[in-house]
């Protein structure tokens, strides 16, 4: 069974149609006590780093997702989502869940560190498809799908962890934007699998592959 964390602040739609097309058992609640007994999390996000931080802190899905990642159970963060499972992010100076350390810092300044994109040439927000280049190994939960396939992103905050080790797959918008990450059973998408197509799918079916219904 998969739960999917409802905070007032997700993608939630499409995540559901994306499991029900897979036939895999899910709860959505904005309980966190609805979802201790499921066996996996999925984490989503849109919009604004502070107000979902105070979204967490309001329906105790902050404690929940920290003793959650602590248990050692699965659990998938998809775009703010895949941010805030970070220590900290630039948007709103908000301080996020520590579940991996580094931070969450805007494409404009990264691109003024190395000094490119004055001319605004690479539109903020990256928003569209963009192919996924492997890195350290790759992931268990990208196979099935061919290196360089496409996703779709839209975000203008990019994650940089402390150990780049746990960059998985990355995409290129002028700089190497981390795609997916993963540490032990946390793991994180950039981009949205369950608007990416078959390729998106296939990730979110090998996420879940332990329960999907056959036939």
């Amino acid at each position: 069974m998969t739960g999917i964390v409802d905070y007032n602040a997700g993608n939630i739609t499409s995540v559901e149609r994306a499991l029900k097309v897979l036939k895999d058992p899910f709860i959505l609640s904005k309980n966190p006590k609805e979802l201790e007994k499921v066996d996996r999390i999925i984490f989503p996000g849109v919009g604004d780093a502070a107000y979902a931080m105070k979204q967490l802190k309001l329906t105790g899905f902050d404690l929940f997702l920290k003793d959650w990642a602590a248990s050692g159970k699965k659990l998938a963060g998809i775009c703010l989502g895949s941010q805030i499972i970070f220590d900290r992010s630039d948007e709103g100076d908000t301080e996020c869940l520590g579940l991996l350390p580094g931070s969450i810092v805007h494409f404009s300044t990264l691109f003024d560190e190395i000094g490119m994109n004055r001319d605004g040439a690479i539109k903020i927000p990256h928003i569209g498809w963009n192919d996924l280049t492997y890195d350290n190994g790759g992931s268990a939960l990208l196979e099935g799908v061919p290196e360089h396939s496409d996703f779709y992103f839209v975000h203008s905050y990019v994650i940089c962890p402390k150990d780049y080790s746990i960059v998985k797959a990355t995409a290129d918008y002028g700089i190497k934007v981390p795609a997916c990450v993963e540490k032990d059973n946390i793991s994180a998408f950039q981009f949205h699998p369950e608007k990416s197509g078959s390729h998106g799918m296939q990730i979110l079916k090998n996420f879940c592959k332990d329960d999907l219904i056959k036939g």
